[in-house]
């Protein structure tokens, strides 16, 4: 049986029962106290604006009173929430809190920082891309800025908004040499690319410059500027502004150049949030390409590599590839090191692909395979930790993450601090010059971009959104500073995580075999990460509308009721499906085979009888909570689980007979 990792655990986590209660709450006292203190001594001989006067009148009382009785009524109401502190709870991805990141949030709070300028937040903004650095080397990127290139990161509202400005960023980057070219020969005669200059290069040549090259291009277009006396920079500025995609728009924008709408490929597992992108950029859910997966849920490289190959063809933009690191539904991991070294060959014959990562599961999980000096842990190394994991392909994911253009992180996931705290990282930190919205040739200093400005950028102006919560991103620092992004610290937490999901995967064959010849139970996909789901089918059924309806039946008594309260559920968990329309036939045929039910009913196009069958209805599993091998001398929650789900099976099966 696995060892929980106690000692290590016990000082970070609220704990099961609320044992580290009196410590959370003499911190926070302390800090509120200490808060109380700073305001009062700010300006001391400032009149206080609430008197002791005050304080003892009716109405004064009264509004008390009834703001006592409203948290009343809410904290009533939260009881209702999912538990997710509780090792019982395996649903989403969601779990207990750390202690150092839910302190910081809530001490922070008190200031109200708003990171949209450093005026705003003079300290929280400097945290914020001092987290942003941490993240950057957590994957493997080069931070340091006498280094080229030099990676830079900052804080989202969540993984959405972190996938929205990547592709913001890269929309901007790819357009930029056109804006050039388009705004007449003062400007397209004066640079040049490799010698030939912009006016010569045909627009699918600009569009497709290795985004090396578009932000070295921005360097001269700068100096370009610098010599020229304010007014004539101001004339060339708002010639390129002019021509730009920001105001011309992407469909006249892209007809001026004749070109296409760009297209961007993703794995049909990536998160909804990438077809809202592409309908809030203008580009049209449509241009999303869909990969197939192989039969690990991972996008097949192949298939992408056919998909390039014909956008080159047929001169169709590729605005972007993106690649997923720990799928919502399965939590698999994509080839990240074919996609880039796919990137990089194609690059050489002409099309530009920038590679992003959606990270925001799975990045957390690079920490385990850094070592505390930022070098990758070797493969052989990591194994003695797991039984499974990491595959070789999962290992040359992880320490190609470096490689990527940018990827999007979730700290509110896997980094276990309060919501909501996505972020994005960029490879090179050039590329946010380009959606600032002050321009270059302005008089006043401060507006003008300088090398600094890379470094310590005025977030508000580059980033999708405005007003920010620094509390955030104290929260997300704090987290880091306490448990450095290394496989000894925050690796050690999410090592644990990753084990137990190996422990549910053996442990089911165990409830498999325990229920061989009444009730198939199968892991339709291996698990890549934590997170893991099961296939349900009772012996003998060969309608896979019966089979979905078994499941929905045993998930019954795994979610919540909301007409009864949540101890009436002994553990509680969440669902997903397995899509026919998104699944190759090779991978449909083997699940069927695996559940043992008839193929040819998993269908698009289902038959009268069975139109619950164009899916695979599955329980699915997350598993990242600090104290899942926490439990009794017998057994830990994870052996309870599966005996409980063996017992509704059974149930299940009885109530069907």
């Amino acid at each position: 049986m696995q060892q929980h990792d106690n000692a290590f655990l016990a000082p970070l986590f609220l704990g099961l029962n609320g044992e580290n209660g009196p410590l959370l709450e003499r911190l926070l006292v302390d800090f509120l106290r200490d808060h109380v203190y700073w305001r009062r001594n700010f300006h001391p001989t400032d009149p206080p604006a609430v008197t002791v006067p005050d304080r003892i009148t009716p109405e004064f009382s009264e509004a008390v009173a009834r703001l006592e009785q409203e948290l009343n009524v809410l904290s009533a109401n939260l009881k209702k929430s999912i538990p997710v502190f509780s090792p019982r709870y395996v649903g989403h991805m969601c779990s207990d809190l750390l202690l150092p990141g839910l302190l910081a949030q809530l001490v922070t709070t008190l200031y109200n920082p708003n990171n949209v300028h450093k005026d705003a937040a003079p300290v929280t903004q400097q945290l914020e891309l001092e987290a942003g650095t941490q993240l950057a080397r957590m994957l493997g990127m080069a931070t340091d800025t006498g280094t080229h290139p030099c990676a830079w990161g900052h804080l989202t509202s969540g993984g959405t908004v972190a996938n929205y400005e990547a592709l913001y960023h890269l929309r901007a980057a790819r357009s930029f040499a056109l804006a050039l070219a388009g705004a007449g020969r003062p400007v397209a005669r004066s640079l040049d690319v490799d010698g030939t200059p912009l006016e010569e290069l045909p627009p699918w040549a600009l569009y497709n410059l290795p985004l090396a090259k578009v932000l070295d291009l921005h360097d001269a277009w700068q100096t370009l500027l610098a010599g020229h006396s304010p007014g004539e920079a101001a004339a060339l500025h708002a010639a390129v502004r002019d021509a730009s995609l920001e105001q011309l728009g992407t469909a006249a924008f892209q007809q001026r150049h004749g070109l296409a709408t760009p297209v961007v490929f993703a794995p049909i597992t990536a998160h909804y949030s990438w077809a809202k992108s592409m309908q809030l950029l203008g580009l049209g859910e449509r241009q999303l390409r869909l990969v197939p997966t192989d039969a690990h849920m991972r996008m097949d490289a192949a298939a992408l590599a056919e998909l390039a190959a014909a956008a080159a063809r047929e001169q169709q933009p590729v605005l972007a590839t993106v690649g997923v690191l720990g799928s919502t539904e399965f939590g698999t991991i994509d080839p990240i090191r074919a996609l880039v070294e796919l990137r990089d060959e194609l690059q050489q014959q002409g099309l530009c692909m920038p590679v992003h990562v959606d990270a925001a599961w799975g990045g957390y999980l690079a920490s385990m395979f850094r070592e505390r000096d930022g070098s990758a842990c070797p493969h052989d190394a990591m194994r003695e930790t797991f039984r499974y994991f990491p595959s070789q392909a999962v290992y040359d994911a992880f320490t190609h993450l470096a490689s990527a253009d940018s990827v999007t992180v979730d700290p509110h996931k896997l980094g276990y601090v309060p919501y909501g705290s996505g972020a994005l990282v960029v490879r090179d930190r050039r590329i946010i010059r380009f959606v600032r919205q002050r321009p270059a040739y302005l008089d006043d200093t401060t507006a003008r971009p300088t090398a600094s400005d890379d470094a310590d950028p005025p977030l508000g102006e580059c980033i999708l959104e405005g007003s920010k919560p620094g509390a955030a991103a104290a929260a997300v620092w704090i987290t880091h500073r306490m448990l450095p992004l290394d496989r000894e610290h925050f690796g050690r937490l999410l090592r644990n995580t990753v084990q137990a999901g190996e422990y549910l995967y053996d442990r089911l064959q165990q409830t498999a075999e325990a229920l061989a010849g009444r009730c198939r139970v199968v892991v339709p996909v291996e698990p890549d990460t934590n997170l893991l789901c099961i296939a349900l089918n009772p012996a003998g059924n060969r309608s896979l509308a019966a089979t979905n309806a078994f499941t929905r039946r045993v998930l019954s008594h795994l979610r919540l009721d909301a007409g009864q309260p949540i101890q009436t559920r002994e553990f509680i968990g969440t669902h997903t499906s397995i899509l026919r329309s998104r699944t190759p036939d090779a991978a449909a045929q083997r699940l069927c085979e695996a559940l043992d039910v008839d193929a040819e009913s998993f269908t698009d196009t289902p038959l009268d009888e069975d139109r619950d069958a164009d899916h695979i209805f599955l329980l699915r599993h997350t598993l990242m909570n600090p104290w899942l091998f926490h439990g009794w001398d017998d057994a830990n929650y994870m052996d309870r689980y599966c005996d409980h789900l063996q017992r509704l099976i059974i149930d299940a099966l009885d109530t069907r007979a």
